[in-house]
């Protein structure tokens, strides 16, 4: 079928009728040819017209400004802001990040089918376009408990909204051979499917690529990196508030592999993204690095257009969505206007309003009464998990305990702190308990329900009172993040959606998270953000050690192992 408005526009591009929108005396951000183009941007409606001289209904002397296609973040989980769609793009688009592609695992794993609709109702009339990818990993795995089950082979209201299956963190399950996960990447291998990989390397990364599996974030090391490339997966450059990987991976980037590399934030929190930003950040930060300024541009539109297969952006060029970032310096790109879908930014409806659903509001039922946090010592040394400082990957420490009345105790002067996850989605009363070096509390306790990707409720402190204090908070707000020393309530952070997001506008939230954030340094953590951090800790998909409602979970072994060794 003929787009109706194809006619119209070809008569534009000729220059037979005036187009409704003309950016006149541009320096023009070509990521086709690789240089900077002068002339005229001529738009009809939505869409790119023509390049070169035309008039237009509505005319605009950019004197010459540069523009660039509008930014795209190629793998994203919104609810880390910890605001629902509409407030997250309030803080993205105008720093002309126009596209996201999203994996809605997180609320998934909280609310099922209903948590990834909410996601994808609240964002259809934004002025960012979200890419919506089916979660391929609810639950992650057997080792932890979920709130809901999602099957793509299950759920075909869904597959027919979605663009791909998003991040395959079951890297074990997929390199095994498991029939179970391999009958979901065939139910979408018509379409792109993302990945998920930390430290596959050799025969392992042969048959993860071999599934059909085609890009991946989670590098730390150039040659890390360069293997999967090698292997035929997009590198997608990843520079989260926790996982900092761009200027280790920038040295990746030449002329011969740069079309392969997309940049991309995972999960960024408010405080970053509006102070910083985000793939606005990354470009700036490439550049500054020594980066060529258009290979740069590259890595934030063509490139992961054409890795998701997003024909219709990316580029500034006939027939593209007139996305457009418009700004003054090459060496330092930072938005003075954004135009989407050919409209200015300012013209554009926010789409805030945006009703959320009971079921939503009301995640929290961990099971609480009679919380014991007590660990009874054993002979030998016990299991640590040890956080590395912005990054996602643990250490695999045995210590000997602090042992005090037949008890394993909190040791904050060894920085060795108490950890414990809840199951809060089913009241089953499971509790995981464990130790954790990296947090770096000297009193004190911190909580919340954004754990990823389970979302349980997790505990980090210095000594039980502190740590059963914080977790009644936690789930008494309805869900959020808790700051506490002793028996008071320091700080805290309602995130009333599923427990992983506010309905407040980000600047509102971002008062909030500073707020605990300061609180976390009162208490003496010297991490830039340990909640973060903590967050990350239940994530039993990201090697070495890691803790669920389930127990310790060792990674490279991909099994459950016991505290005391």
């Amino acid at each position: 079928m003929i787009d109706p408005q194809l006619p119209e526009l070809l008569k534009v591009a000729r220059g037979d009728a005036p187009a409704d929108l003309v950016l006149r005396n541009c320096r023009i951000v070509n990521v086709y040819s690789g240089e900077i183009e002068q002339g005229d941007i001529a738009i009809y409606r939505a869409r790119i017209a023509g390049i070169g001289s035309y008039h237009g209904k509505e005319e605009i002397d950019l004197k010459g400004a540069f523009v660039a296609p509008g930014l795209i973040d190629a793998h994203v989980h919104i609810e880390s802001s910890l605001c629902i769609p509409p407030h997250f793009a309030s803080a993205v688009v105008p720093r002309g990040v126009t596209t996201v592609v999203t994996d809605p695992h997180e609320i998934a794993n909280v609310a099922g089918a209903a948590g990834v609709e909410f996601m994808m109702n609240s964002s259809a009339k934004l002025p960012l376009e979200v890419v919506t990818m089916f979660p391929s990993c609810v639950p992650a795995t057997d080792m932890a408990t979920s709130g809901a089950t999602l099957d793509p082979r299950n759920d075909s209201s869904l597959t027919s909204r979605v663009h791909g299956l998003a991040e395959v963190m079951n890297f074990p399950a997929v390199i095994d051979g498991n029939p179970d996960m391999l009958a979901k990447l065939d139910a979408l291998r018509d379409r792109s499917i993302d990945g998920h990989c930390p430290g596959v390397r050799g025969h392992a990364l042969n048959a993860y690529v071999a599934a059909g599996i085609g890009s991946d974030h989670e590098s730390v090391t150039v040659e890390e990196a360069k293997e999967k490339l090698a292997r035929g997966l997009y590198i997608l450059i990843r520079e989260a508030s926790n996982a900092q990987n761009l200027d280790a991976l920038l040295p990746l980037i030449n002329e011969k592999n740069s079309r392969r590399i997309c940049f991309c934030t995972d999960d960024r929190q408010p405080h970053d993204l509006l102070t910083d930003g985000g793939i606005d950040h990354m470009l700036r930060r490439a550049i500054a690095a020594g980066v060529d300024p258009i290979t740069a541009f590259r890595c934030c539109t063509l490139n992961s257009a054409d890795r998701f297969r997003l024909e219709h952006i990316g580029a500034i060029a006939p027939g593209k969505l007139a996305n457009l970032l418009i700004f003054e310096k090459l060496e330092a790109p930072r938005a003075s206007q954004v135009v989407i879908k050919g409209r200015r930014l300012e013209d554009v409806p926010s789409g805030t309003d945006v009703e959320i659903p009971d079921r939503l509001r009301h995640s929290c039922c961990a099971k609480l009464a009679a919380l014991n946090f007590k660990i009874p010592a054993k002979p030998g040394k016990i299991r640590v998990i040890g956080s590395r400082e912005n990054q996602l990957i643990t250490d695999h420490l045995v210590l000997e305990p602090t042992v005090q009345n037949d008890e394993v105790m909190a040791d904050p002067s060894r920085d060795v702190l108490k950890m414990s996850v809840i199951e809060r989605h089913h009241a089953s009363g499971k509790v995981g308990l464990g130790f954790i070096r990296g947090i770096g509390l000297k009193h004190g306790a911190i909580a919340g329900t954004v754990a990823h990707d389970h979302h349980n409720l997790v505990v980090v402190g210095c000594d039980d009172i502190s740590m059963v204090a914080a977790a009644y908070a936690a789930c008494a707000i309805g869900g959020g993040l808790v700051v506490t020393s002793g028996e008071h309530i320091l700080a805290k952070l309602p995130l009333p959606v599923a427990g992983l997001m506010s309905d407040r506008p980000i600047e509102e939230v971002r008062v909030a998270y500073d707020a605990l954030l300061a609180a976390c340094k009162q208490l003496g953590s010297p991490l830039h953000d340990p909640f973060m951090a903590m967050s990350f800790m239940a994530l039993e998909v990201i090697p070495s050690l890691k803790l669920t409602d389930k127990g310790l979970v060792d990674v490279e072994a991909f099994r459950l192992v016991d505290l005391f060794v």
